[in-house]
């Protein structure tokens, strides 16, 4: 693979997401950075293609970039480009005024301001959840033998769940409750709570089971809630508007993006990408590809951010936006940006 099948390969992705149509070994042999003749272009093109770069979508056609062409295009022939002041000052803007942001309105700013500039849908994954600790679990009387349970993390996420007793709880149960809590959750990482031990902490309650059963379940349910991965989807009209992709599918995946949350993990590093006919049901729009890319806070994999659209997008456009935006995300939660509030920290 030599420096001149790479430029051939690039020129092939490059002139296929312009045009959408094939590209010839003509059309390749007249750029000014190729300087070969089309037979030798030709040539190239045929071992290209042998090693699963391109492909012929029919006899006498031009050639176009498989899923691995695309992917090598990517990761080895794009490099790192850095935007313009004057375009980091445009998203800047468009993120708003950091010492007004929380971690949250960030994320949100930053989806927002990638789905308008790309015109693709954006996809956010937030991991964080799961490196917290639980700080508070509380049980709060609502009603006649209704009961809600509170449990807050280290990182400020709140989840609650109300919980039908077959009988109002005594003095007593609460009192167990609220010491057994204490002993056996708060402090604990989220990370930590396996069903192994969740499944412990409801045999635990021991003589108490009868009547306490529902609302320790209840807990667990939640703690398990917490190790999974958000995933927030927006943009989604962007995708219904572009013309390479299937409107029912893109109307199926909208029914079904939770189903995302078992591609994005804190595992991926720098630049990831996937495509459609490769990821199955998890992420089943046809000749669509997904690009994300991860931030980080206190030097862990908290999250990613990146677009969903066709596969002939604008690689080299639009990655510089992802990368910006995350190395973004990551100064701000590692308090390097100007917005590092009281509350933001773990």
């Amino acid at each position: 693979m030599d420096a001149r099948k790479l430029r051939i390969l690039a020129a092939v992705v490059d002139n296929y997401i312009k045009t959408g149509e094939p590209v010839g070994s003509k059309t390749i042999s007249m750029m000014p950075d190729i300087k070969v003749s089309a037979a030798t272009v030709r040539n190239d093109m045929a071992v290209l293609e042998e090693l699963g770069l391109l492909e012929q979508p029919h006899t006498s056609a031009g050639r176009i970039p498989t899923f691995s062409g695309y992917r090598l295009y990517i990761e080895e022939i794009l490099g790192k480009t850095e935007l313009e002041e004057s375009e980091k000052q445009r998203l800047d803007a468009m993120l708003g005024d950091e010492k007004l942001l929380t971690e949250e309105l960030l994320l949100q700013s930053a989806s927002t301001a990638l789905a308008e500039i790309t015109k693709c849908a954006t996809v956010v994954s937030n991991f964080a959840p799961k490196y917290s600790v639980i700080s508070k679990v509380e049980v709060i009387p609502t009603g006649k033998r209704l009961y809600v349970v509170l449990l807050i993390t280290s990182n400020g996420k709140i989840k609650n769940k109300a919980c039908r007793m077959e009988f109002d709880l005594t003095e007593e149960h609460m009192e167990f409750l609220k010491n057994f809590l204490e002993e056996n959750l708060e402090g604990v990482s989220v990370s930590e709570l396996s069903d192994e031990r969740l499944d412990k902490l409801i045999t635990a309650v021991g003589t108490y089971m009868v009547a306490l059963s529902p609302l320790v379940k209840g807990i667990c349910e939640m703690s398990r809630d917490l190790q999974k991965n958000e995933v927030i989807v927006t943009g989604e009209q962007n995708l219904l508007s572009c013309g390479d992709l299937d409107k029912g599918e893109v109307v199926r995946f909208i029914s079904h993006k939770n189903e995302l949350e078992g591609l994005l993990d804190d595992s991926m590093s720098g630049v990831q990408i996937m495509f459609g006919e490769e990821e199955h049901d998890s992420f089943a729009i046809g000749n669509s590809s997904m690009i994300v890319s991860k931030y980080q806070k206190g030097g862990k994999t908290v999250g990613s951010l990146g677009v969903i659209g066709p596969v002939r997008l604008d690689y080299a456009k639009i990655i510089p936006y992802i990368d910006y935006f995350t190395e973004k995300l990551t100064r701000f939660l590692s308090g390097e940006g100007e917005g590092k509030e009281e509350g933001n920290e773990e």
